[in-house]
């Protein structure tokens, strides 16, 4: 007889873990707590002056550790330690206390511990950049270590290695990256461009979240992005081949159907909205399939400059004002050019939208917002945290701007999302969006 296998519903947590070591971002040590990483008035450690604590409760749960990293800190202080270097000293300093023995569960029964993770030796070794990295980030751990704490260079290229291909940036609430850490159960999870899990943090703690109904809690078949999945197919596998050291052989990966749009004209006829699809992502079809209308040599030269403009102006945003204007420019100019779900037109959104709440322009935010929201789902999914956070940010502009009947509806939006993607105890859902909904019934 069979064992029963339970199937695994969508929202349901299939893995809590505790980080091995994290590191809270230098830029962030004086307004968050270095344990828990909760924001707000901290108080410096009097030992190194260097790290702060929300509470005394924290300072104490921290100091088994600390205490151990804390002399090091004092040497170096006032200097910043980089975040890199500091993670790797905790690891070793971790390593020489007995944490090559810790286990990071992911079944009752299955677990990894640090040795098991993988290191990409090989790869990293012939990696210009990373031995590059690494060679620097040597020269600062001997200074905060000293000789007889430094591993020698083979062994600390493989403590290097596994922090890089297995780390995970630790995200606040509204999916910020404050800081690493690194997880040894969750480790034994792969990369989708189409994932079925997601994860997402309270504090340091890392929560996998399922945002599809699985037949039974196979970790062969449970995936996460490792990588922001709104990009283009070529962008997605260069990250994953430069960062983790594998070609993405997913079915979006592989499927140059999986997202005819991304690179889709609108249609010449302003009342058609039949996306006009490149035909082997080069070459337009000669006229609209759906209205018949013809391209013209000329709408596709327009294409072509719109497109390369707006690529540009993206990978050159620097300062939040300016960006605004580099947005509405490029909005313009793809009004009528770029179909509304083409990628680039939804990163120009997504950034002007973001800019918009910035600089508190809450109508220009709201439209920005509500146009997004197509382009935004169709390529992080229908059940990723930054659309429930999208919808979650629309509600608050539109009740700033009372018009609470937009807002209830898109909060509701976001609460379909989140209590899937962090569940209905993460502060997120409870301190933040709970008080919004309140406030739209009233």
């Amino acid at each position: 007889m069979k064992p029963r296998v339970n199937k695994i519903e969508r929202g349901t947590c299939i893995l809590t873990e505790k980080p091995f070591v994290h590191v809270l971002k230098s830029r962030y040590r004086r307004e968050r707590c270095d344990h828990c990483f909760a924001s707000g008035k901290v108080l410096k450690c009097s030992g190194c002056c260097y790290v702060y604590y929300c509470n005394r409760t924290c300072q104490k749960e921290a100091w088994d550790f600390h205490k151990v990293e804390c002399p090091f800190l004092k040497k170096i202080t006032p200097r910043i330690v980089p975040d890199a270097a500091r993670i790797l000293a905790r690891i070793i300093l971790k390593l020489q206390r007995g944490g090559d023995l810790e286990k990071g569960y992911y079944t009752e029964t299955c677990y990894r511990k640090f040795r098991d993770l993988m290191s990409h030796y090989h790869e990293i070794r012939t990696d210009p950049k990373r031995v590059e990295h690494l060679e620097s980030l040597s020269v600062v751990l001997r200074e905060l270590l000293g000789d007889n704490l430094m591993p020698n260079f083979t062994e600390l290229q493989g403590i290097y290695g596994r922090v890089v291909v297995n780390g995970f940036n630790i995200l606040d609430g509204e999916m910020n990256s404050i800081g690493t850490g690194l997880y040894l159960g969750i480790s034994v999870v792969d990369h989708s461009c189409t994932p079925n899990a997601v994860a997402t943090f309270e504090g340091t703690t890392l929560y996998i979240r399922a945002i599809e109904d699985l037949p039974s809690l196979d970790w062969s078949q449970i995936f996460i992005s490792y990588v922001d999945i709104m990009q283009t197919t070529e962008d997605r596998r260069i990250d994953l081949k430069s960062q983790y050291y594998f070609l993405c052989t997913c079915s979006r990966c592989i499927d140059p159907e999986e997202s005819p749009e991304m690179e889709a004209a609108a249609c010449p006829n302003s009342n058609c909205i039949q996306p006009l699809i490149l035909k082997g992502g080069k070459e337009f079809p000669e006229s609209c399939e759906t209205c018949k209308t013809k391209i013209s040599l000329e709408f596709q030269e327009e294409y072509r400059e719109v497109t390369t403009f707006t690529k540009e102006q993206l990978a050159n945003m620097k300062d939040v004002a300016s960006d605004l204007d580099v947005c509405k420019i490029c909005l313009t100019k793809q009004k009528n050019v770029l179909h509304r779900l083409n990628l680039w037109h939804t990163k120009s959104l997504d950034l002007a939208f973001e800019s918009a709440i910035e600089m508190g322009k809450w109508q220009d935010a709201r439209s920005f917002g509500v146009n997004l929201i197509d382009g935004f789902r169709k390529y992080n999914g229908d059940f990723n945290p930054l659309l429930g956070l999208l919808y979650m940010k629309l509600g608050k502009i539109e009740l700033l701007l009372n018009q609470v009947r937009e807002a209830q509806e898109h909060l509701l939006e976001a609460s379909n999302i989140l209590r899937i993607t962090h569940g209905e105890s993460h502060s997120l859902y409870k301190t933040q969006l709970i008080p919004l909904l309140m406030q739209a019934s009233n």
